[in-house]
């Protein structure tokens, strides 16, 4: 196979603007001319989301069975690198065994609204925490040869509106609280890719800014890799390419227009278009099927379950223990509350709608225990589904 150098060199304009959007939502684009492969990426921060057949981005199809790991904020307390590294390695497994070039997370957005509907899938507030816990995660599934997409690059603190939303941050602040986890994601994690957040960064949408694309994403930290917008991010596709974001997920026509004729009436260079498009196909060459290298075998579901157990059981944190009340003695009659209770929920929603392989309700969960459980309030709870 050639490099993406020389690959670049026989590609034509309309080629290489191609290259830039998605082929459809989870696979990049072939060009079969010059032997160039499609790859795969696949949500998500907490168990591989493979979508088989229909595909979409929000988590509303359904996906293969996988095992589903704890959120990522209690993953956080467990403050255990080693143990973030073992689900790292559990996840990248899964994902190379199904032939997933790169896997859609972490996600290491500082938390800092109690309203921002993802921050379950966010390590962490403290920013050392989540940069130390993130190359832990980011190592362990590179070590199987599967890259990572560290998301949201930068400063998406919500959920509402979040495609236009514009986060004003001055420049410390940016420096001490939103980009050091993502620093040590480029330099210590060595992550394949990075996502761009939909939001704007003081006025400017971040996929759109090369002031953080490439003079300190690229520049400073010494990142070599993939840069994509997250799905539909961004209104400029040309500014995308300038700013130094390669690809756009999952594109639009429009976007492939709007490129092709920026390049041709001179209000995007070419040599910036070439670097996108360089950096792309070098994240496709270096994924397994372009390596020789040989697919691991089906994973062992049964262990990476027994991993998600260990790493639930270390997040957990009891801020108080009345009188001895934990752990319960002499206690063998129950009664249980609530839908979750009779309906396991985990993961949350979109990219971390897990399709799990294995689920224990906190009702069953008792009953296996050997409790007495009064299930009176099922019937309320059916009641309303």
């Amino acid at each position: 196979m050639k490099t993406a150098k020389e690959l670049v060199r026989q590609m034509t304009l309309e080629e290489k603007c191609a290259m830039l959007s998605g082929l459809d939502f989870w696979h990049t684009k072939p060009i079969p001319r010059l032997d160039i492969q499609s790859v795969m990426v696949s949500d998500g921060p907490h168990g591989l989301r493979k979508q088989a057949e229909k595909a979409d981005h929000l988590g509303v199809n359904e996906s293969i069975p996988a095992v589903c790991f704890p959120a990522a904020c209690a993953m956080a307390a467990s403050f255990d690198r080693a143990l973030l590294r073992r689900v790292g390695e559990a996840l990248g497994s899964q994902c190379q065994h199904e032939r997933v070039a790169v896997n859609l997370g972490p996600a290491i957005n500082i938390k800092r609204s109690p309203l921002c509907g993802r921050n379950f899938e966010y390590l962490s507030e403290d920013p050392y925490l989540a940069g130390e816990l993130a190359v832990s995660l980011i190592r362990g599934v590179q070590s199987k040869n599967v890259g990572v997409s560290v998301k949201h690059f930068a400063a998406n603190s919500q959920e509402h509106r979040r495609m236009s939303s514009d986060s004003v941050v001055d420049e410390r602040t940016l420096r001490e609280i939103y980009l050091p986890a993502f620093e040590a994601a480029a330099k210590r994690g060595h992550a394949w890719t990075f996502m761009c957040s939909y939001n704007k960064l003081n006025g400017t949408y971040t996929s759109q800014r090369r002031d953080l694309v490439t003079t300190v994403l690229r520049d400073e930290w010494g990142f070599k890799g993939t840069v994509m917008t997250d799905w539909y991010g961004g209104d400029d596709a040309a500014a995308q390419m300038h700013a130094g974001n390669d690809m756009i997920q999952p594109g639009r026509a429009s976007q492939y227009d709007q490129i092709v004729n920026a390049v041709k009436n001179g209000t995007l260079d070419e040599a910036d278009l070439d670097l996108c498009v360089k950096r792309i196909l070098n994240l496709i060459l270096r994924s397994p099927r372009f390596k020789g290298y040989a697919y691991s075998n089906k994973p062992d579901l049964t262990a990476h379950a027994a991993v998600t157990r260990q790493s639930a059981l270390e997040g957990m944190v009891l801020l108080e223990n009345k009188n001895a009340t934990l752990p319960l003695k002499n206690v063998k009659n129950v009664a249980v509350f609530g839908c979750t209770s009779y309906d396991f929920i985990a993961g949350g929603t979109g990219s971390g709608n897990v399709n799990r392989a294995y689920t224990v309700s906190l009702l069953d969960g008792l009953k296996n225990g050997g409790y007495n459980v009064d299930e009176s309030f099922k019937s309320i709870y059916e009641k309303y589904i």
